[in-house]
Order: structure tokens, then C-alpha cells, then sequence
């Protein structure tokens, strides 16, 4: 709501070059102070009676000052900003993973992880923190302070940049440890929703009374720059509607009873997005069912593909005194959950139409990316480019009072000041150059190392598998040594093989072309099962192979994920690149048919490396990749 009729704040905020064009479009506001949307005082007021109010005009407090604080607080030189984007990022120490086997995390920096102070509720706000504290009892919980959640949170409230690629997922038998990590970013979340909305209100009081009492001094202006250009903070980013709905809902439940007294547009919602909710009837009808028929599928497969499987979808939540309001406008909203699809298809929109834009994503100040493994075997680069638009200066004004938005804004430096939050079940290259390329959060980073011990004992058949390394010269020539080394050193093995049912396995579409082309130019006997084959000419396809019509199958880890096919008629697999997850190596290799020399060809090179540990496990995979010898045994 529009305050005043004249700027009670001193020493307007400078600008950047880009910041003066925004500037331009917000002339007419800036006679007067205004919340970052019109709304009531209600929405406004988020914490209640929280002990840790105050609506005084005063100096400085002597309760300790919150993370929050201090991160959003931090002046940020141009030195520093320039330097950041180039640094080369020290990790200097490390502590033990004490959940999770040969794992460890380390950081730059100093080292935050200790025991924090019990009477600081943990960086919580005091009701956040209450209630949380009774959800963990109510569950069952008596240690909160060694609890995963209570540690990850601490974690998330360093404001650095995470990587955390060794998370169980649930669909992996990982439920608890899913849901705690959950509950971790989520608390994070609404601390950070919470406490930007707090000081906005606080703000809004001191000028109200400072304006009641006549006294004509102007008050200092750095003291009220409270917000960003837009008052969406928050971005969870994730894969299916599915996983949309389990985070949704217990963001939901995670919020005090008297923050959440009523929830809008829950109906929708659940239409939406489906209920995970089954009838007693209905479960014990699907209990007979399992016993009475073998599932098809493995068991991960039935838990991460059960529910609306859909990945186009959008949300905004919105934060009011006592409600939670979902689907509200984007503007308006505290927090935005989406799937990468979505949001680059409002890219394009924007682009076609230059009425429609996507500014509510210029303020994001906490980005968390969960299920990552799963977002890379949907379209990875639809994340980048979502990660690269944000924390641009607005192309138009969105009801932004200039005068209350931070300096650090106005520089153009915002990216410097987000958090992002990568969790997934394993790291591949792609993740780590994201981690290292865009994350750039001037607190520093932090991320899980872990030791693996390889999934080889999990070959149920006894199966020679060859590692063959080829050589190459950088990671820009990798594709090309592959292709290069299969075409002179493999395949002169099978065109000359009378024997068929040979599988060549591809670990991405891009691979999966290339020897499509290859084996056409070759006028080679083969079929195809990758990601854009139709359901008619894949079952033609496997029928083909099985009865020896074809020699060759070509096949990609995509289309394995998304259908875990069973193929019959495999007596010689070769693995060209080796897979992401590691449980579709042996899953892949126990498909191989017959009982004579069986065998399973396996390319790699130094580039391969975490592929490589996840399967063989790191110190194999350092042998293998440094010895002189180029070809491995393993049976």
C-alpha cells in the first residue's frame, strides 16, 4: 500500500546502467513508500506474535543477529562481484557424512558445521521452530538436535551454494532420508519467506510512526531497503507433478497451524496435481494383486513413475497473517514451484508476446533443484537456461517502489547473493558444471564427496567384462575418440561375427544418432529402441532382435528409465558409454542370454570417471584410468 505523500527516506539508492532504464518505469511511485505488492496489513503480518518482533524504532539489538540477516546485509564490493564469476573456488575443509557410508562433506572457506546454540532455535524463527519440533515428536522423533533434518537445515542456513548428489531418493528405498532433506529445504524456505516478510512489515511500522509523531527529520535510507524487484523468493524446481505433490503437501503441513488457517484452492490442487491417498479397499485390492502377479517392473520404477507422471507445471504460493494461498499470481507470490518444461515454455511465450514476461523470477534469492538425476534424463538444458535467466533487471515495472529496493539489486549483483541447492541421486558432468559455473554465491560452497564401492557383485550371470579405454585429448574430443574407437577397434569385430544378438547401449540421444548414422553408412543389420521410437516400431523392434531378423539393437538409457524393458535375445553387449545410474549397468549386463562365453564390452575413458566409480567403485576406477594398460578383466 501506497505511504505518505512525500519520501520520508533519505539519500535515494544508485544504479546501474541497466537498473537506470528499470528506474525510468518507476518514476510515479517514488513519492511514497510501497510494499512490494498492494495488500492489506494481514498479508503482511506472517509471524504472528513471534517472540523475536519489534515494531520500536531503536538502535541496534543485542540478540545475536541471524544468518539471514547477515547474508542479505552484506555490502558487496565491484571487486568482488567482478572476481566471482572467474573464481577458482578452494575447498579447505571437510567433515564426516556420519548417515551415509564413505561419504563426506566438504566446503570453502571456514567450517560452520558445529554444534549450534540450542537456545537459538537453530536460525528458526521461533514458531517455525516450535512447530517443527512438534511434527518431529509427533512422528516419533526424540533426539531433534542429531536429527538428519535439523542438520541439513543448519546446512541450507549457511546461505552457501549445495551440491548434494549422493541423496536416496524414495524411489530407491530412500523414503526417510528423501523426507528429511525435504523437510530441511522446506523449513529453509519458509524461514527465509518469513523473515523477508517480517522486516518488510517492521519497516512499514517505524515509517507509520515516525510519520504519526510530525517530527520532521528524514530517516536514514539504507535502514529501509527490503526488497527485490519482485516478491516471488523462492524456486523449487522439480521433474513430475508426482514429486510436485509430496513437496507441496508437506510444505503445507510444515507451516504453523496459525499461519495456515486456511488453505486456498486446495480442490484445485489436488485435481491438478492428483492425491497420493488411497482408499483402505483400494490398497487391499492392490496387495492381492501384487501377491497374485509378479510386478513387471522393478520396485523403484512402480514408486517414481506411481501418480501424475506429467512434467509441464506451475505454482505460485502466497504467504498471508493466516493463509496459504495457492495458484496465486506470480507477482504475487512468496514461492514458485515448477518443472524446468514449464518455465521455458513461458520463456517462449514471452518472447512471441511482448505483453507476457517472466520478471517474477528477477528476485529469486533461493533456488533449490530436487530430483536433479531425474531432471538430466528429461532435458537438462531446459534447467541451465532456466538457471541462467534469473536475477535480471525486470524489463517493466511490477508495482516496485525504488525507493525500498536493495542496493545490491540496483547493482545488477543478485546472482551473487543466491542460494542454489542441487540435490540428486548421483553427480554427472553436466551438475558439476552447473555447480561450478553458475552457482556463485559470494558465501562460497559447500558439497558431498563420497567413496563408492561399485555394484560389479550385483552381475548375477558369470559375464567377461572387457573395459576397453580409449584415449582422448580433452573433453571437447571425447565424443569423437568414442565414435572413432568404436568404428576401427569394435564394430570390425561384429560385422565379421556371424553370431547376432548384439546390443549396443547408449547413454544419451546425441550417441544414439551418431551410431544410428554409422551402422546406416555401414548398410549394417540392425533395429532401434531409443527415446523418440514409437511403441508400434519398438514391439516390431524387439521381436525382430529376439527371433535373429536383426543383428544389432541399439538402445539408450533413456528409454530404459522411462520403461525398464526386459530384452530378450542378448548374446553380446556392448556398453558404448556407460550408464548414469548405476543399477542399469547390472541391470543391462543380468539381460544377457545363453550359457557359452558371455560377454559384455564396456568403452570409457578419463572422462568417464564418476560413471566409472559408481560402477566398478573409486579405486578400481582410478586404476583403470591411469594404468598403462588400456583393456580390464573383470568376471
Amino acid at each position: 500500500m501506497k505511504r505518505g505523500g512525500r519520501s520520508l527516506v533519505s539519500s535515494p539508492p544508485a544504479f546501474s546502467n541497466d537498473a537506470k532504464k528499470f528506474r525510468a518505469s518507476t518514476v510515479s511511485n517514488a513519492t511514497g513508500l510501497q510494499t512490494e505488492d498492494a495488500e492489506t496489513e494481514d498479508d503482511l503480518e506472517t509471524s504472528g506474535t513471534d517472540e523475536d518482533d519489534d515494531l520500536t524504532v531503536r538502535g541496534p539489538s543485542t540478540v545475536a543477529t541471524s544468518t539471514f540477516t547477515k547474508h542479505i546485509e552484506y555490502k558487496l564490493s565491484k571487486i568482488e562481484a567482478d572476481d566471482l564469476p572467474k573464481k577458482k573456488w578452494k575447498y579447505t575443509w571437510e567433515v564426516p557424512a556420519a548417515d551415509i557410508s564413505n561419504c563426506k562433506w566438504v566446503g570453502t572457506g571456514e567450517c560452520f558445521l558445529k554444534d549450534d546454540d540450542l537456545s537459538s532455535n537453530y536460525g528458526l524463527k521461533q514458531k517455525l521452530y516450535k512447530h517443527w519440533l512438534d511434527v518431529y515428536k509427533t512422528s516419533g522423533g526424540n533426539d531433534f538436535h542429531s536429527s538428519k533434518q535439523r542438520w541439513f537445515f543448519s546446512l541450507c542456513n549457511s546461505y552457501r551454494d549445495i551440491l548434494h548428489g549422493e541423496k536416496k531418493p524414495f524411489y530407491h528405498k530412500g523414503l526417510e532420508e528423501d523426507s528429511k532433506i525435504m523437510d530441511a529445504y522446506l523449513m529453509h524456505s519458509l524461514n527465509h519467506i518469513f523473515r523477508t516478510r517480517d522486516l518488510v512489515r517492521k519497516n512499514n511500522a517505524k515509517i507509520d510512526k515516525h510519520q504519526m509523531s510530525g517530527k520532521e527529520e528524514i530517516l536514514p535510507g539504507d535502514n529501509f531497503l527490503d526488497q527485490g524487484f519482485t516478491r516471488p523468493k523462492i524456486l523449487i524446481l522439480l521433474p513430475l507433478r508426482s514429486i510436485a505433490l509430496r513437496v507441496i503437501e508437506r510444505l503445507i503441513q510444515l507451516t504453523p497451524a496459525n499461519s495456515k488457517v486456511n488453505v486456498e484452492q486446495i480442490d484445485r490442487f489436488y485435481k491438478d496435481f492428483g492425491s497420493e491417498e488411497v482408499s483402505s479397499d483400494e490398497e487391499e485390492e492392490q496387495s492381492k494383486n501384487a501377491k497374485t502377479k509378479k510386478p513387471s517392473k522393478p520396485s523403484d520404477h512402480q514408486s517414481l513413475f506411481k501418480g501424475d507422471t506429467r512434467d509441464d507445471f506451475m505454482i505460485g504460493i502466497k504467504f498471508t497473517r493466516k493463509t496459504i494461498k495457492l495458484y496465486g499470481d506470480f507477482y504475487s507470490s512468496d514461492i514458485i514451484v515448477a518443472s524446468p518444461l514449464e518455465l521455458m515454455t513461458k520463456f517462449g511465450k514471452a518472447e512471441k508476446n511482448k505483453e507476457l514476461d517472466t520478471d517474477y523470477l528477477s528476485s529469486i534469492e533461493v533456488v533449490i533443484i530436487d530430483h536433479a538425476d531425474v531432471i538430466s534424463l528429461q532435458n537438462w538444458s531446459f534447467l541451465t537456461s532456466v538457471v541462467e535467466r534469473l536475477n535480471h533487471i525486470p524489463s517493466k515495472q511490477h508495482g516496485t517502489n525504488v525507493m525500498r529496493i536493495r542496493q545490491w539489486y540496483l547493482d545488477g549483483f543478485a546472482r551473487f547473493y543466491r542460494q542454489t541447492i542441487i540435490l540428486g541421486y548421483y553427480l554427472n558432468p553436466d551438475m558439476n558444471a552447473l555447480f561450478n559455473h553458475h552457482c556463485v554465491n559470494y558465501q562460497g560452497k559447500v558439497k558431498s564427496v563420497r567413496e563408492h564401492r561399485g555394484v560389479l557383485p550385483k552381475v548375477l550371470s558369470q559375464v567377461r567384462q572387457i573395459y576397453e579405454r580409449f584415449d582422448a585429448n580433452s573433453i571437447a574430443d571425447v565424443d569423437d575418440a568414442r565414435l572413432e574407437y568404436f568404428e576401427k577397434k569394435v564394430f570390425p569385430k561384429i560385422k565379421d561375427s556371424d553370431q547376432g544378438g548384439v546390443m549396443l547401449f547408449a547413454s544419451s540421444y546425441f550417441e544414439f544418432v551418431r551410431l544410428r548414422n554409422f551402422l546406416k553408412s555401414q548398410n549394417a543389420s540392425f533395429c532401434l529402441v531409443g527415446d523418440y521410437t514409437n511403441q508400434k516400431d519398438i514391439s516390431r523392434a524387439r521381436v525382430w532382435f529376439f527371433e535373429g531378423k536383426r543383428k544389432i539393437m541399439l538402445y539408450t538409457e533413456r528409454i530404459h528409465f522411462y520403461r525398464r524393458y526386459k530384452i530378450r535375445g542378448i548374446r553380446n553387449l556392448i556398453i558404448y558409454s556407460l550408464p548414469e545410474r548405476k543399477e542399469f549397468y547390472y541391470e543391462t549386463v543380468n539381460m544377457l542370454e545363453g550359457s557359452d562365453d558371455l560377454a559384455c564390452t564396456v568403452l570409457f575413458s578419463q572422462y568417464d570417471k564418476l560413471q566409472l566409480e559408481r560402477i566398478v567403485g573409486t579405486a578400481p576406477a582410478k586404476r583403470l584410468i591411469k594404468s598403462e594398460k588400456g583393456v580390464f578383466v573383470f568376471c
